[in-house]
């Protein structure tokens, strides 16, 4: 992932409750580490295992996966960066 497309995920990336003061923990892995490890899994089609070494180890980019997919973070995720794109080319934010 680019740096500016790091940017615009990373606005649009729901706030973590320890960051809020909610309570919770600090993750140990960056999340645009994991975001690049997903990217990943899903543009080769390789096996959570077959995940190089050069990303967080397989069982923590799950953990996050499915963590996120729970909550429902990757839909709401998708539906920011959908609306922005849709009103940076001149449409209204919702589809009609």
């Amino acid at each position: 992932m680019t740096d500016a497309e790091w940017a615009e995920v990373r606005s649009a990336m729901p706030v973590p409750a320890w960051l809020l003061k909610r309570g919770g923990r600090p993750e140990a892995f960056c999340h645009r580490e994991m975001l690049d490890a997903v990217r990943y899994l899903v543009d080769n089609g390789v096996k959570w295992t077959a995940l190089p070494v050069d990303f967080p180890y397989w069982r923590a980019v799950y953990d996050f996966f499915r963590r996120w997919r729970a909550y429902d973070y990757v839909r709401e995720l998708h539906e920011r960066l959908r609306r922005r794109a849709r009103e940076r080319s001149g449409r209204n934010a919702e589809p009609s």
